[in-house]
């Protein structure tokens, strides 16, 4: 079983339209709501892939039991913390012209107590699981060590922990040593204190990462592809040409992957290759949080590994 935490959970709704302009009243020709928040997604992709999930983190209010309604309709096991305040929505604009907008609101408050009950619920959760899957923005009231704190648990328990998050929260996750890490480039950036515009300034600040105890860096180049760094390793895989719908999403596909790949013993260019053709495949389709698992199989035998200290495999 695998563990997702989401701990600022959103009902995302995702809007289809021809194109979005400013200051001006503009009239959507569809909208779906969909149970998002990245960890959320983790777990939708998971359960599409028959792999069982648990879901944990905080919900509160209409929105947060519809949320945990919709997820326990997929067959996803929920296990949340109830908290007083309304988990939030995020709004997706995708428009015709190929502009992707995202909107999101800050999320609830979480106060002490919420956390407190939070906590003993994971430590019980973790020790139930193979795996964690740590992704997303922490809501207003958590710390920024959070994250830290929720990998040391899961490492104490035996568990390996994959870590997709953004700012403090990741700069102070990633000293706990996770098993993988998964930045964008940007991500990475903030965490070396400069640009990374060659490959060898990606591999330089990667390789800095592993010296938390981290197992992976998996670095995140969007539509050109993605890096995949270890201490013995240093693979690159470029992404398939696929016609784009909506690329929200893609990264946590990418999470679902790697997390398969770790329960099934795959190596690192089999994980790679996976995570590649996933988020390809996500991005072909108009809701976030879903795979054509048929697509992603197909796309799998066209993506190429290539080893950037020996070529390709």
């Amino acid at each position: 079983m695998i563990l997702t935490v989401t701990l600022n959970p959103a009902i995302d709704k995702t809007y289809r339209t021809g194109q979005l302009i400013p200051g001006h009243v503009n009239r959507m020709e569809s909208m779906e709501n969909i149970p998002g928040g990245k960890g959320i997604n983790v777990g939708k992709i998971l359960n599409e892939c028959s792999c069982p999930v648990t879901a944990t983190g905080f919900l509160g209010g209409y929105t947060g039991r519809w949320i945990e309604r919709r997820l326990g309709e997929m067959g996803i096991g929920c296990d949340f913390v109830s908290i007083g305040a309304d988990t939030r929505c995020s709004m997706n604009v995708v428009a015709d012209n190929g502009f992707v907008t995202e909107i999101l609101e800050p999320g609830p408050w979480i106060c002490p107590e919420e956390r407190l009950v939070f906590f003993g619920k994971y430590r019980e959760l973790v020790q139930s699981c193979d795996l964690v899957v740590l992704s997303g923005s922490a809501a207003p009231g958590l710390p920024p060590d959070i994250y830290a704190d929720l990998v040391g648990i899961a490492k104490d328990a035996g568990k390996r922990a994959i870590l997709d998050t953004s700012g403090e929260t990741l700069s102070r996750g990633i000293q706990a040593g996770p098993w993988l890490v998964k930045p964008n480039r940007k991500e990475l950036e903030y965490l070396a204190g400069h640009p990374c515009r060659t490959r060898d300034e990606v591999l330089e600040a990667a390789r800095k990462m592993l010296e938390n105890g981290i197992e992976w860096a998996a670095v995140s180049a969007g539509e050109k592809g993605m890096y995949l760094v270890g201490e013995r390793e240093a693979l690159y895989a470029a992404a398939p040409k696929v016609d784009a719908v909506n690329t929200v999403g893609c990264g946590d596909c990418a999470c679902a992957a790697f997390a398969l790949s770790a329960l099934r013993g795959e190596d690192a260019g089999r994980m790679l290759r996976r995570a590649v053709a996933m988020s390809a495949a996500s991005a072909t389709v108009f809701g976030s949080g879903t795979v054509p698992l048929k697509l992603a199989e197909e796309l799998m035998e066209r993506v190429e590994i290539v080893d950037l200290f020996m070529g390709s495999l």
